[in-house]
């Protein structure tokens, strides 16, 4: 019998053929190993863009759907990181301040200390430490006052932690600050032991200001789940305290850690302060505040940071998001003025790329970072980025800022193959539904290239996304 369900069906019979044939003629542009991928994963073609180009050639080795605007996740981090290079130049450095609010004698400050940061990305527990020695090489001992913090040089609007994905207390949701200690994080170590039945949690580094409320539970059975089955609660969200972690560990489990961020900017600064202040003899009577540094005083301790072309290597091989916020901040307060701001910062950006005949009328920069899902840029402006960095005098400290295959960085365990090995800098990115690379690929007839991938589209972020662009990077090298 022909009913209408049998009409229905054989108009699709009818269709597929030439929708098969349409897909077909849109990925033929493409190298045959990244569409079979494509289509394989029933990735729509107009999904996917890619861009090459030959350093020193007029036009591009392929160009696919390369000028439309798509989530380029962390390789947006090559435009900040770039700019940063071009406008504050490699040997730039950040600096830290303090000053004295009161009178040192014998060591004693009758007053209180006050630390004015200038956004220094990289100030690490290692480096606070050394910024402490200093002010205890210059004679002070006791502080018989408060700890200042003067945090004036950016200026934020409201951001809350987690305001990206509801994760508020992960590490690459820190929020921006001009004094920015340690990423403002710690990292918690558990210890299951089934001779206490207990779970054993140490803190590193421990803010003297933390507390920390221990309900763990060791039981038997298969360790696993979720975060090994530990779950976190702040109970003040803007204090910070207590520190609440629940739920079941397996005996059998080994060694567990997660880094977190717990307290906030001051609060944090004052606890790591005051924890290493006095494991070395030090004393400090007085609490935390804010307050403005006046501007004609002269600090009592000036610390610098690492130069900017250090910096970068973790910004990129590591894909850091909080070090690459801070440098769009600090490229805004340099360029337009302080207070650094985000706004500031997009436009000195723009400025400095048109200035380099790279007028991007798609860039949305966002934070800088590419932890957004608003950030957009095409895969051939991403790549006329790349191209121009390659004529630059930065060009080497730029580039050694990439992971490098199969050796470092988020490469270090991809593209290990003996051909690939350290023939290829990328920077990639991922985000739900997104995943991106972008970089220089050594070729094996020794000519360079610059390639951009970008894929966005439902589950790329899954596998689809890097298996079509791990073709397209060993089909660029095979040139």
């Amino acid at each position: 019998m022909f009913t209408h369900r049998t009409a229905h069906c054989l108009l699709i019979i009818a269709i597929w053929p030439l929708w098969s044939i349409a897909a077909a003629d849109t990925t033929a542009a493409l190298p045959g190993s990244v569409a079979r991928i494509i289509a394989g994963y029933k990735v729509p073609p107009a999904d996917f863009s890619a861009y090459v180009h030959e350093i020193g050639q007029p036009e591009p080795l392929l160009a696919f759907n390369e000028t439309v605007p798509r989530n380029p996740a962390s390789t947006i981090k090559l435009v900040t990181t770039f700019v940063g290079l071009e406008s504050l130049g490699p040997a730039y450095t950040w600096k830290t301040e303090a000053f004295l609010d009161g009178e040192l004698t014998d060591g004693t400050l009758d007053g209180d200390l006050l630390i004015k940061g200038y956004g220094d990305p990289y100030f690490v527990i290692e480096r606070f430490w050394l910024f402490l020695r200093e002010l205890r090489n210059r004679g002070l001992r006791s502080v018989a006052g408060d700890l200042l913090i003067d945090d004036s040089y950016f200026d934020l609007a409201e951001d809350r932690p987690g305001s990206f994905d509801g994760q508020p207390l992960r590490v690459y949701n820190v929020t921006p600050s001009a004094l920015l200690v340690n990423f403002q994080s710690v990292r918690f170590s558990f210890s299951p032991d089934a001779v206490t039945k207990h779970v054993r949690i140490v803190a590193d580094p421990m803010p003297a200001n933390l507390k920390i409320s221990n309900r763990l539970k060791l039981v038997r059975g298969r360790c696993g789940g979720y975060q090994n089955g530990v779950a976190i609660t702040v109970g003040d969200p803007d204090r910070g305290n207590p520190v609440i972690f629940s739920g079941s560990l397996a005996e059998n489990c080994r060694d567990y850690s997660m880094s977190r961020s717990v307290l906030q900017p001051v609060t944090y600064t004052y606890g790591v302060f005051k924890t290493l202040w006095e494991a070395d003899g030090g004393e400090i009577t007085g609490g935390v505040g804010l307050k403005r540094a006046l501007a004609d005083r002269e600090p009592f301790v000036s610390f610098a940071s690492p130069p900017l072309a250090d910096v970068i290597r973790s910004v990129n091989k590591f894909s850091n998001n909080i070090m690459a916020r801070q440098l769009l901040l600090t490229i805004g307060a340099e360029l337009i003025g302080p207070p650094g701001t985000v706004e500031k910062g997009r436009e000195a950006i723009s400025l400095v790329l048109a200035s380099r005949g790279l007028a991007l009328i798609d860039l949305n920069l966002e934070n800088g970072a590419g932890l957004s899902r608003e950030t957009r840029i095409s895969a051939r402006d991403l790549g006329r980025v790349l191209l121009d960095a390659s004529d630059s005098p930065y060009q080497a400290e730029f580039i050694s800022s990439f992971a490098l295959a199969g050796l470092d960085g988020t490469l270090r365990r991809r593209f290990t193959q003996e051909d690939l090995r350290g023939r290829v800098h990328l920077k990639t990115g991922r985000l739900d539904d997104v995943f991106a690379m972008a970089g220089y690929v050594h070729s094996r007839s020794g000519r360079q290239f610059i390639v951009v991938g970008i894929q966005n589209s439902k589950g790329a972020h899954r596998g689809p996304g890097e298996e079509a662009e791990t073709a397209l990077v060993r089909w660029v090298y095979e040139h």
